[in-house]
């Protein structure tokens, strides 16, 4: 098991340190919307979004669609002679039939982690992908904003920075007209709104026990995941923001000494994230939510 969290966390890493430079992290995959099963169409989630983000923008695949080697030719498509596989993780419920996809559930005795091997639509010979139905620029920003405008959040407007301050339980944001583009604004809005999400009387996020002096940090990655996350579920590019990049070693050193630090943030964005649109419109929250590979 240990071996299998090690292989996600270097995979992570390495995505990490390669974008280091510019500070472009694995989720900062513009213009690449939710990855999903080509076959059963849920979105995977968590974790495997952001490998399957990392992999994609490793390898420059274009297509968002992803299967196994044995649904692909479920419906007709061949995965080509010597394409490697990507991994991603199945939550298996120990007597039961259902997992969850992505989710951190280590420490529960009730689920096991299981890995299946999928291979992106680029891969494969005899998959007609068709178009798909894409927003205009404007209407895009409009759902985004009628989608921020609906979160029973305290948020003021005209500070010189972005923040959410607990003691307060409010948001701080400079104007609209002080980002260069509307989608930098909702990207830096969407993060401040993960932090929010983590108050004691909303989720309860407390990551000192689990982090200990790296809990800031770590809070700040669930942060900046939770916002590329909920970027991608409202058609957003999220744009790199450098005055993050401090934290890229704190990251770094986390990572490598537990191998499943990076399970839990991206569970516990993926949570922070269903959390908001629930709050807005449950029915926006996509329930075709992959389950299994």
């Amino acid at each position: 098991m240990r071996n299998l969290f090690q292989q996600i966390t270097d995979e992570i890493i390495a995505a990490i340190e390669a974008g280091a430079g510019d500070y472009v992290m694995p989720w900062h995959a513009r213009g690449s919307g939710l990855p999903a099963n080509a076959v059963s169409g849920r979105m995977y989630r968590g974790i495997n979004t952001l490998l399957l983000w990392a992999q994609a923008k490793r390898l420059g695949y274009q297509s968002t669609q992803w299967a196994t080697y044995r649904q692909w030719n479920e419906i007709g498509a061949q995965v080509r002679k010597g394409e490697a596989a990507t991994t991603v993780l199945f939550w298996k419920g120990v007597g039961a039939d259902t997992g969850n996809d992505g989710d951190d559930r280590a420490a529960s005795a009730r689920f096991v982690a299981r890995a299946f091997r999928v291979f992106n639509a680029d891969q494969v010979d005899g998959f007609n992908e068709g178009s798909v139905a894409v927003l205009a620029d404007r209407d895009r920003i409009d759902h985004a904003d009628r989608f921020f405008k609906r979160l029973p959040a305290t948020i003021w407007y005209g500070g010189s920075y972005a923040f959410y301050d607990p003691r307060a339980d409010m948001v701080s944001m400079p104007d609209f007209a002080s980002f260069k583009a509307p989608e930098g604004f909702y990207a830096t809005l969407a993060h401040e709104l993960v932090h929010w999400s983590g108050a004691n009387h909303r989720l309860g996020r407390d990551l000192k026990n689990r982090f200990g002096s790296e809990a800031y940090a770590m809070e700040e990655l669930i942060a900046e995941m939770g916002a590329a996350f909920l970027g991608a579920q409202l058609g957003l590019a999220i744009e790199p923001r450098r005055d993050h990049a401090p934290y890229i070693s704190s990251w770094l050193k986390v990572l490598r000494d537990d191998p499943r630090a990076i399970i839990t943030a991206a569970s516990k964005a993926q949570i922070a994230v269903n959390y908001l649109i629930e709050l807005v419109a449950p029915q926006e929250l996509n329930p075709a939510v992959e389950h299994a590979a």
